[in-house]
C-alpha cells in the first residue's frame, strides 16, 4: 500500500504490521470489522449470528454465520496472522452441522442475535426485506448441500491453499481473503483481497453451472411464482417498447419482483414492482451514502407539491429514516398473480412509468450535483 502525495507527485510506501503487533486480536476486532462491514468481503452478506454454538453433542463455535443473496448459509471463519493447519477441516465440520439448518432454526438464531442488540428487530421481516421477497413463506434459505465457506486470515499455509483448490475443483463452494493491517502515523489501515478464487477467474475456477430455474424451483417449491414473475416482465417490457417508453430499453426480464432502470446518475434509479396484490413505480435515492439520500429527498420535497402536481396525482414520500434509501412511489391494488388483470396492470405501469420519468429526469442533473457536494461534505469531515 503507498500513500499518493499530490504536492511532490511521488507515492510513499506504508509500512505494513501483523495484527499482533498492533494488539488486534481475532474476536474483538476482526470478527467485529467484518460483522458490522460484511461488504468487506466482496458481496451483500447478512450476518445472523456471532459465536455461534447451537451444535448437538459439541461445544464448537464458528466466528461468523452469515446468509447470502441467494439464501444460502455462508460460514465465516477469522483468523490473524497465520490461518493456522487445520481452519479448513474446521469450516468444513461446521458446514456439516449447519447443513441440517431449517428456515425455521435459522430464523430463531438470527432473532436471538438481533435480541442480544436491542428489542424491537424482526428476524423475519430483515430477511425478507435482504432476500427482496413479499412473505416469508416465499423465503427459501439453507437449500440442498452448498453451504459456503469463507476463511479470511493475514496468511494462508500451503495446506490450506492446496486443500482450498483441491475443495473447488470439486465444487466446494470456499473462498479465502488475505487481510492486512497497515499504519502511517496515527492512522491505521486494513486491506481485503481474495486470493483464492481470484475474482475475475472464479465462475472459471467453480465451474457450477445453474440448475434450470423450473427444476430449482420445483424443488424449492416456487417455479409458479418465478415463471410468473418473468412471464409479466416479458409482456410490459414489450408494452413498454411498443409505446416508446425508453426507460427499460436495455433492461431484461426477471424473476424478482422488481425491475430496475437507471437515470444516468449513479445510485439514482426508477424501479417497477410487481407484487401479489399491487403495481408500484418508484423513483430512488439510493447513493452510498445515507445522508447524501436524505438530503435529496428533502430536496425533492421541498417542491412536493409542485411535482405532485406535475406527476398529476399524489405521490408518496417515503424518507424512510432507518433506510438507506428514499423513495418517492405511486402504487395502485392488482391481483398480480392473476394473468387475466395483467392487460390493465401493464397499462398503469406503462402510463405511470411515463409519468414518472416526465417529472424526475429534468431533477437528475440538480440532484447529481447535490450528492457530489454531499460526497465531499462528508469525505472532509
Amino acid at each position: 500500500m503507498f500513500r499518493i502525495n499530490p504536492t511532490s507527485n511521488r507515492i510513499l510506501k506504508v509500512k505494513e504490521f501483523s495484527f499482533s503487533e498492533l494488539g488486534f486480536t481475532e474476536r474483538n476486532h476482526l470478527q467485529e470489522w467484518l460483522a458490522n462491514q460484511p461488504d468487506a468481503l466482496g458481496e451483500d452478506l447478512l450476518i445472523i449470528q456471532k459465536e455461534f454454538d447451537g451444535f448437538d453433542d459439541t461445544r464448537e463455535r464458528l466466528d461468523l454465520l452469515a446468509i447470502d443473496k441467494s439464501g444460502g448459509l455462508v460460514i465465516i471463519e477469522n483468523k490473524l496472522d497465520d490461518s493456522g493447519k487445520d481452519v479448513v477441516w474446521q469450516a468444513l465440520k461446521y458446514a456439516s452441522y449447519c447443513s441440517t439448518l431449517s428456515k425455521s432454526q435459522i430464523a430463531e438464531i438470527f432473532q436471538k442475535y438481533l435480541d442480544k442488540s436491542g428489542p424491537g428487530q424482526d428476524a423475519k421481516a430483515l430477511i425478507c426485506d435482504f432476500l427482496g421477497q413479499e412473505e416469508f413463506a416465499e423465503v427459501v434459505l439453507n437449500p440442498g448441500n452448498d453451504q459456503r465457506l469463507i476463511m479470511v486470515a493475514a496468511q494462508f499455509r500451503k495446506e490450506v491453499t492446496s486443500t482450498v483448490l483441491w475443495l473447488l475443483k470439486h465444487r466446494v463452494l470456499v473462498k479465502c481473503f488475505r487481510v492486512t493491517p497497515f499504519k502511517d502515523g496515527g492512522d491505521l489501515f486494513l486491506t481485503v483481497e481474495q486470493v483464492i478464487p481470484l475474482p475475475e477467474a472464479e465462475e472459471l475456477m467453480i465451474g457450477i453451472s445453474e440448475k434450470e430455474d423450473e427444476e430449482q424451483s420445483s424443488e424449492r417449491g416456487q417455479a409458479t411464482r418465478h415463471q410468473l414473475r418473468t412471464d409479466f416482465w416479458h409482456a410490459a417490457l414489450e408494452a413498454l417498447r411498443m409505446s416508446n417508453v425508453g426507460l427499460y430499453a436495455n433492461v431484461s426480464p426477471s424473476r424478482d419482483i422488481w425491475l430496475n432502470a437507471g437515470s444516468g446518475a449513479s445510485g439514482i434509479y426508477y424501479s417497477m414492482i410487481f407484487n401479489r396484490d399491487e403495481a408500484r413505480v418508484d423513483f430512488a435515492l439510493g447513493t452510498r451514502s445515507k445522508e447524501a439520500n436524505k438530503a435529496l429527498f428533502d430536496h425533492l420535497y421541498a417542491r412536493r407539491e409542485q411535482l405532485d402536481a406535475e406527476f398529476g396525482e399524489a405521490l408518496s414520500w417515503r424518507r424512510m429514516d432507518d433506510k438507506k434509501v428514499s423513495l418517492i412511489e405511486c402504487a395502485a391494488p392488482f391481483e398480480g398473480h392473476n394473468r387475466d388483470t395483467w392487460p390493465k396492470m401493464i397499462e398503469w405501469l406503462v402510463d405511470h412509468v411515463r409519468r414518472m420519468e416526465a417529472v424526475f429526469d429534468k431533477e437528475v442533473p440538480a440532484l447529481r450535483n447535490l450528492a457530489r457536494t454531499q460526497f465531499s461534505k462528508e469525505a472532509a469531515e
